[in-house]
């Protein structure tokens, strides 16, 4: 099948429990081990290109490597997607350009203006065939050009969303309830540690989650900022020269939570980036004289390829739901 809107994939997964899994993608060897995962497993499917894979890869080259995964996998939907774009620009090159779903990041603007930037996303994508996702509330956190300070992050007022929703038409809307952006989420200072020693973060705030789906009955929820950082990875790149402290993601037990909820799509980057480095640390400590990137590649890619079914299976439920 053709790369398909996000639409019918939202409307399942509202009505059944589980959430879509948007994955970040930069390179061959990530498309491969993201889409093969999603075809052995049967799953809808999320790729997103954000702003920074664009100037690092270039955008014709991701749509080719994604129409070939189409190709490679045609019996699954499978959505190209716009990851935080920062401008109208870029949001209509990407609908120009062949996305079938764009996110419209303007929530570090004064409410009235994120409205107005957002509704003419909206009425330019949906002219053209193309599904918008919009942000209320902020996100801590690094990822690409994207950049808040934990002091600067703030949740999602639920009295505003529904007046948001209606005046800009967008179909989707990413809400902040404590995830963050990147692998290093939260200080030392806003965890606590268990019994092991390990940081556990602060919890997410279901209350606002819960709030919002009240206001917006039906309505698609999006999740950013939601990587576990899973502890193995962060270890095998520790174990094998890395210097990564304090590495601490959002449990997936909470996210398992809220998929179950109006959450349809959750954001997963790090965690393929982490499996990728991780492997690729390990393979050269083990094998100082080998230099073919093939044989480096390869087991990061089988690797990422085993966390996006877990993830598929394990956290977001949507396994089978193609």
């Amino acid at each position: 099948m053709p790369l398909v809107t996000t639409t019918e994939m939202f409307k399942k997964a509202y009505d059944g429990g589980y959430a879509v899994g948007a994955f970040n993608v930069n390179n061959m060897e990530i498309v491969q081990g993201i889409t093969e995962a999603a075809r052995e497993v049967n799953a809808p499917l999320i790729l997103q290109v954000s702003k920074g894979a664009r100037a690092y890869a270039n955008h014709t080259y991701l749509v080719k490597l994604v129409e070939a995964a189409v190709i490679e996998c045609p019996n699954i939907p499978i959505a190209l997607h716009l990851d935080h774009g920062p401008d109208f620009e870029t949001c209509k090159a990407c609908i120009d350009g062949g996305f079938t779903s764009v996110m419209i990041d303007a929530s570090s603007k004064p409410f009235e203006e994120n409205i107005e930037i957002t509704k003419k996303v909206v009425e330019y994508a949906h002219d053209h065939g193309v599904v918008v996702e919009a942000e209320l509330g902020t996100l801590a956190g690094i990822e690409d050009d994207v950049k808040v300070a934990a002091h600067a992050a703030s949740y999602t007022r639920p009295e505003e969303v529904e007046e948001f929703v209606s005046k800009t038409g967008c179909d989707s809307l990413a809400i902040a309830i404590g995830t963050s952006h990147g692998a290093y989420k939260f200080t030392a200072d806003q965890c606590t540690r268990n019994e092991k020693g390990i940081l556990v973060p602060p919890p997410l705030r279901f209350d606002v989650l819960e709030e919002v789906s009240k206001r917006l009955p039906g309505f698609p929820i999006v999740l950013h900022g939601s990587s576990s950082v899973p502890q193995d990875y962060v270890k095998m790149i520790n174990d094998n020269g890395g210097k990564m402290p304090d590495a601490v993601g959002i449990p997936e037990e909470q996210l398992r939570k809220a998929a179950s909820m109006s959450v349809c799509k959750i954001n997963i980057d790090s965690d393929l980036r982490l499996a990728m480095t991780g492997t690729i640390r390990q393979f050269f400590n083990e094998h100082p004289d080998k230099f073919d990137p093939r044989e480096y590649l390869k087991p990061a890619r089988a690797n990422i390829k085993e966390l996006v079914k877990h993830k598929l299976i394990n956290v977001l439920g949507c396994d089978g739901k193609a």
